[in-house]
């Protein structure tokens, strides 16, 4: 490696973020526009929009409900009732008969009068972003690389305060028309504004899955059965003990108007579901769930779907989960972690700052992999001996594919929400296919035509699509913007919206490039390649690569898993939490130990240590292990 502590932190940066920028690029969008992933479902499904959303009294919705299942479904085993996600839909009535097999029913919500089912669309909808965003929906391989392509992240952030010591400074600097320095000081400015955002989006996007990246600690503790997890999750979350009912003499229906006020007054939700178990039963129980609204304004960081549940007859309150903890344990670490990542508190405000935050994290990795190639057209290095001329191209039209191609892709996939047709079998797998075809079909673009017509032509395209989206959804569907703003459909009105600003801001990037992006360049200067950048030093280079990712990942987890058996005994903590705690140190000391290993002068002494660190941190888990 280069020399000194800040220089093999310049050159980690630089290849770090370039390595991993283009797939960063496309899961940093796809999170993103993920923060919204229900509202842009109820677009992609495309249901009936009520002319007057009004609300009405969920009591007498339910008691008109168990009328009509007390007349058409007197001996079932349960009743479910469950409230629509949108206000005028009817409600959904379901049951199970003696024999065991379902019936489901739709009845007018306010006259109990059957109803046909709203007709939606076959769609992923929003959530096809976010399994890309933590998939790239490429089953478990997919998974691990953007575990992979996250720890590159957050090593790239650590490098890059590392690299720049004005780094704070430098926010208040951003010299336009500059050409190179311009982009310097824009890849700046959007990494220190969002900085706080990144280390934290980026941390808990690993430890969302610690005991899956992690596993080796819960093993260690809980042995290698296949129910080794659910004993941990029982143990770090003790079940609720459920309070007995009571018999009574009668067995008549419960008076749900009633039984629902006394839960709302109790959780501060509205109802989305009712289950009575054994109707007009002595043992009837009502078990009414909340609903957990997507633009929940509370003050609380954590917040689920609250149950009540209360014995029928008697209307006896038998157990209650809140809405939101009474008090924090080992067990809402997890859940912290689960709402800052997918900006599950605070509201539309904090989704709206969630998303820009994130739009303004995908540019700035953007344009840190564009800086690479604006140097060096200027000055090629060198660095791939005969094949670098090849790879300057490839990463061009990676360029161009990892963001304009995401763009592009992402809006195809909503039209292809609205053009396919409905009866179409798999059409929820063939929006994504679409998506995914966009995507390959932006890299061989990008690879045939120049970078400069490649970008301008994937930005145009873009921008065309998303301006037309609105257009598209009114011929298909019969609803437009206008509508959606008339009824109060805001939901679906954003997306349009959304759609449209980013249209606007897409063509004038590509306008900019038209512009100011001159069409013949010079041919780049050529440098005479750094001293010992021949195969001996790319052989060290991925020496160390494969150093910090095999072992500093076994050496991690080893000494995590002796953390988790060694803790319980020196702080007398309960395994499940020894074994979480372990697990999120883990994630920290595996950056650490990566910026050791790339800092290091000699990698025979990296490969020396890395394996006796994990040799004595393998003998100390095999001695401590229980059993």
């Amino acid at each position: 490696m280069k020399a000194g502590f800040r220089q093999s932190m310049s050159w980690l940066h630089t290849w770090c973020g370039l390595t991993s920028g283009w797939l960063l690029c496309a899961i940093f969008l796809t999170g993103t526009l993920s923060v919204f992933r229900e509202p842009i479902t109820r677009w992609m499904e495309a249901g009936p929009v009520p002319a007057s959303p009004q609300e009405m009294d969920a009591g007498a919705q339910a008691a008109r409900a168990q009328q009509w299942l007390a007349a058409n479904a007197a001996d079932a085993r349960a009743w479910q009732i469950r409230w629509p996600a949108q206000h005028g839909w009817p409600l959904q009535l379901s049951w199970e008969d003696d024999g065991g097999t379902a019936h489901e029913r739709w009845v007018d919500a306010g006259t109990g009068m059957p109803q046909p089912p709203p007709r939606l669309r076959e769609t992923e909808g929003g959530r096809h972003f976010m399994s890309f965003h933590y998939t790239l929906h490429g089953g478990m391989a997919g998974y691990w690389l953007v575990g992979w392509i996250t720890a590159c992240m957050l090593l790239a952030l650590v490098s890059g305060v590392v690299v720049h010591k004005r780094i704070f400074k430098d926010f208040f600097t951003f010299r336009p028309g500059k050409g190179q320095r311009s982009w310097l000081d824009a890849h700046n400015l959007s990494a220190v504004l969002t900085l706080p955002f990144l280390f934290m989006i980026g941390y808990t996007g690993l430890t969302f899955f610690y005991s899956s990246y992690l596993p080796w600690p819960v093993q260690a503790a809980y042995g290698d059965a296949d129910d080794a997890y659910a004993r941990y999750e029982a143990e770090l979350a003790p079940a609720r003990p459920v309070l007995a009912g009571i018999l009574v003499a009668g067995a008549q229906l419960p008076d749900l108007s009633v039984l629902l006020a006394r839960a709302r007054a109790i959780s501060g939700q509205s109802p989305a579901l009712v289950v009575i178990q054994a109707p007009g039963t002595v043992h009837s129980v009502v078990e009414v769930e909340g609903r957990k609204t997507a633009g929940n304004t509370g003050k609380h960081l954590l917040s689920e779907a609250s149950r009540v549940t209360f014995h029928a007859a008697s209307g006896r309150l038998l157990q209650q989960h809140a809405a939101h903890p009474q008090q924090l344990g080992a067990v809402q670490v997890h859940e912290t972690i689960e709402a800052l990542h997918k900006a599950d508190f605070g509201g539309w405000p904090m989704k709206w700052l969630y998303f820009i935050s994130g739009l303004l994290g995908t540019a700035m990795i953007a344009i840190g992999t564009l800086l690479f190639s604006i140097k060096r057209r200027k000055r090629s290095e060198h660095e791939f001996g005969a094949a670098t001329a090849g790879i300057y191209r490839c990463v061009e039209a990676f360029n161009v594919a990892s963001l304009a191609g995401v763009a592009l892709a992402s809006i195809a996939y909503l039209h292809g929400n609205r053009l396919l047709p409905l009866e179409m079998s798999d059409r929820s797998a063939w929006e994504i296919r679409i998506f995914l075809l966009t995507c390959a079909g932006s890299v061989l673009h990008a690879l045939w035509r120049p970078p400069r017509l490649a970008w301008i032509e994937q930005l145009w395209l873009a921008a065309a699509l998303c301006l037309a989206l609105p257009v598209v959804n009114l011929a298909s569907t019969g609803q437009g913007l206008l509508m959606y703003l008339q009824r109060g459909a805001w939901q679906q009105a954003g997306v349009e919206l959304v759609a449209l600003a980013f249209g606007l801001m897409l063509a004038r990037m590509a306008l900019m490039l038209q512009r100011r992006w001159p069409q013949a360049q010079e041919a780049p200067r050529s440098a005479k390649p750094a001293p010992g950048q021949g195969a001996a030093h790319r052989w060290q280079v991925a020496s160390r690569v494969l150093a910090a990712s095999v072992g500093g990942y076994v050496f991690t987890a080893l000494t995590a898993t002796v953390l988790a058996l060694l803790l319980p005994s020196l702080v007398n903590i309960r395994a499940s939490v020894s074994v979480l705690t372990s697990s999120l140190l883990g994630f920290v000391l595996l950056i650490a130990v990566a910026v050791g290993i790339f800092s290091a002068r000699s990698v025979g002494k990296v490969w020396l240590v890395v394996a006796a660190g994990s040799a004595l941190m393998g003998g100390l888990a095999a001695m401590l292990r229980p059993g």
